[in-house]
């Protein structure tokens, strides 16, 4: 019978070492990983959001078109401009 004995207190402390040593690895592993994403995260470039859409168009100024449209007419008055290049501009400036 102690031959029996022994046998089956070595299987016992064979397998406990065993569970035990197989724990200690998931343990480490599972830590290990953590770290690794933990530094993934560090190194990985910042998100950014999306840059907000550009704002509307302005409603268009009366006062402003009359302006440029002076200058226009002031600008083919002295010559510089030719009249298809003052009605170009002009048709630009009016939306046509």
């Amino acid at each position: 019978m102690g031959l029996l004995r022994g046998m089956a207190r070595t299987a016992v402390v064979a397998g406990t070492a065993t569970a035990v040593s197989n724990r200690v690895s998931r343990r480490q592993a599972g830590r290990w990983a953590a770290q690794e994403e933990q530094q993934q995260q560090e190194q990985a470039p910042p998100q950014y959001a999306a840059p907000p859409p550009p704002p509307p168009p302005a409603a268009p100024d009366p006062d402003a078109d009359l302006a440029r449209l002076q200058q226009l007419g002031e600008l083919r008055a002295s010559g510089v401009l030719t009249e298809q290049e003052f009605q170009a501009q002009k048709s630009r400036i009016l939306g046509l």
